[in-house]
């Protein structure tokens, strides 16, 4: 009787949920109290969320109050919830300029760089006094940048030598903009993935710059390995306007790939948030 009525049981849960969801933190969500985030965490964990991935600790000069701040507390208080936390680093925030000015050794020295302010952020946030289950690196990845392969190959030997000096696994993300083919992307993802990393390629469904089709083309050739991050906006903004978006229900499905939301302020049990207004 008790295996019916698990198996019930099962069958009446939702296939997916907000496991694991991202939250971007912006200056503004410092006004909430300590009772606010106590309630938006506990929240979560009630929408099925396990896992918290904080996009980035340090934004340019904005450091989020550091170990006394709002941030610091906050995550603390996720913990407490039951979220298990994978912490963002440091990201440039002219990253993406910068990134769009540089040639191939150019972008490389770069990442270099950034990738040691990364690691300096990884040691401040250790003095947190956080249970960091993983690190994000806030750098995304795409096929415009990284289309040739001595490109690809460098950002490798970067990110395998990034890794080791790491004391919890690496997640970082990617993106696609049609420029390689969906297998070539596909072997890229591979060969990042064996370095014992974890990476989450982004579905598109709310940024649509990419056809239906074309994007699903690409979800199909992702190895299992490759996390999916379900987009729970969509985006209203023309190109060349600042970024503007209204929520929209992810697109969760059954399948061999781990799932995570972006992002939090999208949700609707998240609308404390002011990034969320």
């Amino acid at each position: 009787m008790r295996r019916i009525l698990f198996f019930l049981l099962l069958v009446c849960l939702p296939v997916a949920a907000d496991q694991r969801v991202i939250y971007q933190p912006q200056s503004r969500d410092a006004v909430l109290s300590a009772g606010q985030w106590r309630q938006l965490w506990h929240d979560t964990v009630g929408n099925g969320g396990k896992t918290l991935i904080v996009q980035w600790t340090r934004y340019g000069d904005e450091r989020f109050g550091g170990a006394e701040g709002w941030l610091a507390a906050s995550l603390k208080e996720a913990h407490a919830q039951g979220l298990e936390l994978v912490v963002g680093l440091y990201l440039d925030s002219a990253y993406y300029t910068r990134i769009n000015e540089l040639d191939a050794g150019g972008l490389a020295a770069y990442w270099k760089s950034q990738l040691g302010d990364s690691l300096a952020q990884q040691r401040e946030v250790r003095r947190w006094g956080l249970s960091v289950a993983g690190w994000y690196l806030p750098m995304e990845l795409d096929d415009l940048h990284f289309q040739a392969a001595d490109r690809r190959e460098a950002l490798f030997v970067q990110l395998q030598a990034f890794n080791r000096k790491l004391d919890a696994p690496l997640h970082l993300s990617a993106f696609t903009t049609g420029k390689l083919a969906p297998g070539v992307q596909a072997e890229w993802f591979a060969r990042l993935t064996g370095l014992n990393l974890k990476l989450w390629w982004q579905d598109g469904n709310g940024t649509r710059r990419l056809p239906p089709l074309v994007r699903d083309s690409y979800a199909r050739a992702l190895p299992c390995t490759v996390g999916i991050i379900r987009e729970a906006f969509r985006q209203v903004s023309a190109e060349g306007q600042p970024f503007r978006a209204v929520p929209q229900q992810p697109a969760l499905q059954d399948g061999c790939h781990e799932q995570a939301v972006f992002a939090l302020n999208y949700r609707s049990w998240a609308k404390v948030l002011p990034s969320a207004r």
